[in-house]
C-alpha cells in the first residue's frame, strides 16, 4: 500500500526530479498522471483547502494553456469554486508535482520543503 499520492506529468523535469528523490528516499506513492487522470473539481477544492495555500498557487503559472487563457488577468476576482472547477478542465493548468498524504498537500517540488515536510 502507498503512502502518498502523487499527481505528475512524466515528461515535466521537475516532476522527474520528484520521483527520484521520492525513489532514493524510499517513500512509496502512487503516482497518477495529472493529464490522464486530472483531479475532479471537488477533490482540488479540498486539497487547496487542506494545503492552507492561495489557490494560484495551484495554478501552472508558466504553462502555455494558463497564458493563452489570460489567467494572470482573470485569477484576481475568481471565486475558489471557479478556481477548482477551471483547474479540473485541464491538467496543463495546474502546477505539478502534487504529493498528498492525509492532512498534507505539498505543491511543486523544493526538496529543502519536502524534506521538513514528509
Amino acid at each position: 500500500m502507498s503512502d502518498y499520492e502523487l499527481y505528475q506529468y512524466p515528461s515535466c523535469s521537475t516532476c522527474r526530479k520528484a520521483v527520484k528523490w521520492l525513489d532514493q528516499n524510499d517513500f512509496k506513492y502512487k503516482s497518477r498522471h495529472i493529464v490522464e487522470e486530472t483531479p475532479d473539481a471537488r477533490l482540488i477544492k479540498a486539497l487547496i483547502e487542506k494545503s492552507g495555500l492561495p489557490f494560484r498557487k495551484f495554478f501552472n503559472t508558466s504553462g502555455m494553456r494558463y497564458r493563452e487563457l489570460g489567467l494572470k488577468d482573470k485569477l484576481e476576482g475568481m471565486k475558489i469554486d471557479e478556481a477548482a472547477a477551471l483547474l479540473a478542465s485541464d491538467g496543463m493548468l495546474i502546477k505539478r508535482p502534487i504529493i498528498i498524504k492525509e492532512d498534507k498537500v505539498l505543491v511543486g517540488f523544493k526538496e529543502a520543503d519536502w524534506k521538513e515536510i514528509l
